[in-house]
């Protein structure tokens, strides 16, 4: 069954390239939404649950940094230098996917204090906020074309329906 290189990796190393590559990342990612969504709806901006945002937010952009740069020189240069990309899905899965750096790394340069530093706290969390939604399209988008059938916009045949599956 042809699949994505993003797919792949998940599939591959069972349970550990899952773990490292998606569930440590997302579960990062959704602990900042979820006390994103507090901090918008209570303006508790100076507790608990905003260092908790913090913490994790930090942590969630040198994470995905790391991943960023492993997958990058280790999957994409000999992907593309090989020609081994399995079609514009596949393309798409991995790009998006590793696009999450962009988002995750802003949210960690504004937790750090690297950045934005001279602006209020709702500015700063305005900005963050954004990078959360940004992140949530990148890493969905590549969920959705990762579980494509990487051939499907080749003009190559799909993959076959399931025995007892109609279209």
């Amino acid at each position: 069954m042809p699949m994505t290189h993003y797919m792949e990796l998940l599939a591959t190393n069972q349970p550990w390239n899952l773990i490292l590559f998606m569930a440590v990342p997302v579960i990062l990612a959704e602990t900042i939404a979820i006390a994103e969504l507090y901090l918008l709806y209570t303006r508790k901006l100076d507790g608990a649950v905003r260092q908790l945002s913090r913490v994790a937010g930090s942590i969630a952009g040198v994470y995905f940094l790391g991943v960023f740069l492993y997958l990058f020189f280790t999957a994409v240069v000999p992907l593309t230098s090989g020609g081994g990309w399995r079609g514009a899905a596949d393309v798409i899965a991995v790009g998006f996917y590793l696009a999450g750096v962009i988002p995750l790394g802003g949210i960690a340069l504004i937790d750090l204090g690297l950045i934005l530093k001279g602006r209020s706290v709702e500015a700063r969390l305005g900005v963050h906020a954004g990078f959360v939604a940004l992140f949530l399209i990148v890493a969905h988008v590549a969920m959705i074309f990762g579980m494509l059938d990487p051939t499907l916009f080749t003009g190559a045949e799909p993959m076959a329906a399931m025995p007892g599956m109609a279209h």
